[in-house]
């Protein structure tokens, strides 16, 4: 059962959209109830994942199956997941539920179209966690690319073409590069008597530094797109603002983190050399991006697209911390990753209720809604809380992390700079909470508002939920990616630890013969992360 529970996650909803040709159109609730049933069955599913999974630096639930192979050409069917995937995957199968729910009655026109997209999509998504083959990730990360194109082009605002015409073409050009690079790798590998496309085997290549220049900057520049990185964000804000609800949720959850997740996986251990190169650029234009976006989002008028420009702010931090390449700031930066899409993905959920009532996003076109919307007043102040970091959220911890270890690293002067995004961060967010929430209620369509009804309100718990549990307990994530993300470090650092190999299940807890101690993830008390040393095992 181990060896195909990812297969199962993954396909289960691809199964649910053969299954909704069979339903009616006309049947809105019947597509609505059973498209929720089939995310809700997923994240079930993946739940063993959590508790079955060993705490090393291992690749765990691997399951590989010869699918094409064609003269010299060899790519299997490989997956896997470690530390790094894991809580992205729970990510992913978590929000999927809530994004079905989030625009139950929003949309309603060509509903199963709109389901199946959203169904497509997650397989899209968690084939790109899971993939443990070259060729597989990317097959998976161009399945992503259609149905977002679509969810954006049919059902979303007015400009919804021109925003997803921008999304397909900034992608595709950032695929395009990755698969030329996918393609000289697997010959670089072929020379060097490899058969596949699998991920572990070209961890262990050597490839001359200019090879590995070209190579890296044609993997960065698609990440950064995906990111997005300045100054290739100019999509997001479009393809947020068009977007439906559960576009934006899932795009601003789980879609941007492929970026962040492709450096940690791909980028930085297979291209090491030229890696160390290029720090110095990609630490510069995350800090742009961080003062930049922030700044640009105290002069919107637009709720949606001031958080649309905070989540380029965010991931600026985000890139940040990867980029310190120590314990503190690849972890924080995993970490403030989850953050974002529970607090970036309930930011889109709140634009999304109070459009549906008001039609507007306008800041202008509201004041004084905590008066009639209380409940709706509660939890938007705990999610901009959470947002722009304040203790005991789940925002605080990787944020912080993030910046103590990019200080330790030789990023510190970037790090300085990039500190005063967190003042800018709560300038725009609570001047726009202040501007929404209090003030006059002299509108007459703002008097007339009804606060969250039971479906919101139970879409918005979980979240909650999370907000504060990772505020006050992040050990269990830190936990569990520190081994792999050691391994990141090692071999950025070239050092002479073994790249990592599949493995079978063993029992909760059990380290194999002859493998080292990983080095300690960071430990943090409730609420406030400890001052840990930042350096990996084996380091001094």
């Amino acid at each position: 059962m181990n060896e195909v529970i990812l297969s199962l996650m993954t396909f289960l909803p691809l199964a649910g959209v053969i299954l909704l040709l069979f339903i009616p159109s006309g049947n809105h609730t019947l597509l609505r109830g059973f498209t929720l049933a089939v995310t809700v069955v997923t994240f079930i599913v993946s739940i063993p994942l959590v508790t079955g999974f060993v705490t090393n630096a291992e690749y765990q639930f691997v399951q590989s199956v010869p699918w094409i192979h064609a003269g010299p050409f060899k790519m299997n069917y490989k997956v896997g997941i470690d530390g790094i995937s894991l809580w992205l995957v729970m990510l992913t199968t978590f929000i999927m539920p809530i994004a079905v729910l989030s625009t139950w009655t929003a949309v309603t026109e060509k509903v199963k179209g709109y389901m199946a997209c959203l169904l497509l999509l997650q397989v899209g998504m968690l084939g790109a966690f899971i993939s443990l083959d070259l060729f597989l990730f990317y097959i998976f990360w161009e399945v992503m690319l259609i149905p977002m194109y679509f969810i954006i082009g049919i059902w979303g605002g007015k400009n919804r073409i021109y925003a997803a015409v921008k999304f397909f073409i900034y992608t595709m050009v950032g695929s395009l590069l990755m698969l030329v690079a996918l393609i000289a790798l697997y010959f670089k590998g072929l020379n060097a008597g490899m058969t596949d496309f699998s991920l572990v085997n070209f961890f262990g290549l050597n490839l001359d530094p200019a090879t590995q220049t070209w190579m890296f900057l044609a993997f960065a520049l698609a990440f950064a797109i995906k990111v997005p990185m300045f100054p290739l964000h100019t999509w997001l804000p479009d393809a947020h603002t068009e977007a439906p609800t559960a576009g934006s949720v899932i795009l601003a959850a789980v879609l941007l983190k492929m970026g962040t997740y492709g450096y940690v996986r791909f980028a930085i251990p297979l291209f090491p050399d030229a890696m160390d190169r290029f720090t110095p650029l990609i630490a510069t234009l995350s800090v742009i991006g961080v003062i930049y976006a922030s700044l640009v989002a105290m002069v919107q008028e637009d709720v949606k697209k001031l958080v649309a420009y905070s989540s380029v702010a965010h991931l600026g931090f985000v890139m940040l911390g990867v980029f310190a390449l120590n314990q503190m700031g690849l972890q924080g930066g995993m970490l403030q990753m989850l953050n974002h899409g529970v607090s970036t993905g309930a930011l889109f959920l709140i634009v999304g209720f109070i459009y549906e009532r008001r039609h507007t996003r306008l800041i202008t076109d509201f004041g004084g809604l905590a008066k009639q919307m209380p409940i709706f007043a509660t939890i938007f102040m705990i999610v901009t809380f959470s947002s722009i970091g304040l203790p005991g959220t789940n925002g605080f911890v990787g944020e912080f992390l993030v910046l103590l270890g990019a200080f330790e690293s030789k990023l510190r002067w970037y790090t300085i700079i990039a500190s005063s995004g967190v003042i800018l961060s709560a300038v725009y967010m609570l001047w726009m909470f202040q501007r929404v929430m209090f003030g006059k209620l002299d509108n007459p369509k703002n008097q007339k508002l009804e606060d969250l009804n039971g479906r919101e309100i139970a879409i918005m718990l979980p979240l909650v939920f999370l907000i504060f549990f990772m505020g006050f307990n992040p050990t269990p994530f830190t936990k569990t990616m520190a081994p792999a993300l050691d391994k990141v470090i090692a071999m950025s650092r070239k050092a002479p630890a073994p790249a990592p190999q599949a493995i079978q299940m063993m029992p909760q807890g059990a380290i194999p013969e002859g493998m080292p101690q990983q080095s300690q993830p960071v430990e943090m008390p409730q609420g406030h992360p400890a001052m840990p040393t930042g350096k990996p095992a084996g380091h001094p």
